[in-house]
């Protein structure tokens, strides 16, 4: 749908004012200008994205796996210093 102020998409629009710092301004103007795409988009896609539910995150599930094996000859566990040694080969 046009209207006198350019196309719609069939939604009421409304004008209004914002105050936001200068240094972001200058930013979403830059992102606009390199996406090709107006400061109308940028702030729209931002506000549609803070409003949007939020997505709820699969809770992270450590899976401990075991593997076989035996202590090798030298290796102290209770030798902080010399595992290191041993780990990084130093005599």
């Amino acid at each position: 749908m046009w209207h006198k102020y350019g196309y719609y998409d069939m939604c009421l629009c409304m004008r209004t004012t914002v105050d936001i710092r200068d240094e972001l301004l200058r930013q979403a103007k830059v992102r606009a200008a390199d996406e090709g795409t107006t400061l109308r988009q940028i702030f729209e896609s931002a506000l549609q994205s803070y409003l949007s539910p939020l997505r709820k995150t699969r809770e992270y599930r450590l899976r401990w796996r075991t593997e076989a094996g035996q202590m090798l000859p030298g290796v102290n566990l209770e030798d902080r210093d010399a595992l290191f040694d041993l780990i990084d080969d130093r005599d």
